[in-house]
């Protein structure tokens, strides 16, 4: 399995490949070999930063002679007008990584932002927000380390990092028993040390995925209501059990199911409809 270093340097090697091809041939016909200059990150909007440490990797791996001078960090909150960061060197490079780091970082700090909007409405509470697998594909390890530059969590990365046994796995398995009884053999015969989590639609459910022991329970499309007495329940018969509210949780939702005592909300909107953050890369 590739590391995740590995996965974004795959993933800049396919953004050059699909914008630069065999040659940016409006900056190299009118932009001399040897010209050098300068240009600034200009963040344009307020909200929170994100996407300097792949900006970097971006001027490194198209041009090592690149100089990038960084004056505000990742997480930092900004405001128009603030200048995050200085590149110099050649001008042909600094003109075709503009687009491909602007791509990046409008969007990591876009999720960060909303990221820190959303986990601010749980301010008090020790609920946390989490992320989902509804992300851009190739670009999951970016936009995940923007949800935690926003004060989120992570969940799952993907489908191996961790068991979430859904309504559909159940129903297949034959049952709320049968399918984490056949994920923790599994677990034991391949030698995998998984977290196993569950979703539940009744309180039936509930009692059996306690019995049968899960590391947490997912309480997926329950009202703020069912949600407090659901919490109730596991919390008297095993208080360890962590427990996860899901399915079309809003921001203005979101406290009511954090006051309810769940440790973790998770949004596919940290990630799936999101607006990227305005900046702009100009020569200065």
């Amino acid at each position: 399995m590739k590391t995740k270093d590995q996965l974004i340097d795959d993933l800049l090697t396919l953004a050059f490949a699909e914008d630069v091809g065999d040659g940016d041939h409006t900056t190299l016909s009118t932009i001399p070999a040897d010209e050098t200059g300068r240009q600034h990150l200009l963040v344009k909007e307020e909200g929170i930063l994100a996407g300097v440490d792949i900006a970097r990797k971006v001027f490194e791996k198209f041009d090592p002679t690149l100089k990038m001078t960084v004056f505000i960090n990742d997480g930092a909150h900004v405001k128009p007008g603030d200048i995050a960061f200085v590149v110099e060197g050649k001008v042909r490079s600094l003109l075709q990584t503009e687009r491909i780091m602007l791509n990046i970082m409008q969007r990591m700090s876009g999720i960060a932002t909303q990221t820190a909007r959303y986990q601010s409405r749980l301010e008090g509470l020790k609920t946390k927000v989490l992320d989902t697998r509804k992300t851009t594909p190739g670009m999951r390890m970016l936009e995940k380390d923007a949800v935690r530059i926003g004060g989120g969590s992570n969940h799952r990365i993907g489908l191996f990092d961790m068991i979430l046994i859904k309504d559909n796995h159940v129903d297949f398995a034959g049952g709320i028993t049968n399918a984490i009884d056949a994920a923790k053999k599994y677990c034991k015969e391949n030698g995998k040390d998984l977290k196993i989590e569950i979703e539940v639609r009744n309180d039936d459910e509930i009692r059996q995925a306690l019995a049968a022991g899960v590391d947490r329970i997912m309480l997926d499309n329950f009202t703020p209501q069912r949600t407090r007495q659901a919490v109730e329940l596991i919390r008297g018969i095993n208080p360890s059990v962590e427990i996860e509210s899901s399915g079309g949780i809003t921001l203005d939702t979101l406290r009511d199911y954090g006051e309810c005592g769940v440790d973790f909300i998770s949004v596919g909107a940290l990630t799936h409809s999101v607006k990227g953050l305005d900046m702009s890369f100009k020569a200065c």
